[in-house]
């Protein structure tokens, strides 16, 4: 979902999290999430090398992005877009 659509009370599925659509969710149900309380504290390195290790591809790091994005908001910090996490991720992740 648009991260200015999203509503901390009306958070039922997980198309319900900012900057996360049918296919994100898949792959977030493949790692046995499937309500958002499921990622509280969570992180979101462990989730993608979980996710590339499931699936047996490398994804583009840009999906850790997304799981900073949705860990991190249902550790309560306000909606952002996936790119806002794009150079923290880049100083973190080698």
């Amino acid at each position: 979902m648009n991260p200015t659509k999203v509503s901390r009370q009306n958070l039922k599925k997980l198309t319900d999290l900012p900057n996360i659509g049918t296919a994100c969710a898949a792959d977030l149900r493949l790692l046995g999430i499937n309500t958002p309380t499921d990622l509280i504290g969570r992180s979101p390195f462990e989730l993608y090398k979980q996710l590339c290790d499931k699936t047996g591809v490398r994804h583009d790091p840009c999906m850790i992005d997304v799981l900073m994005s949705i860990t991190r908001f249902m550790d309560g910090e306000a909606p952002r877009e996936w790119w806002a996490y794009t150079a923290e991720r880049k100083k973190l992740y080698k």
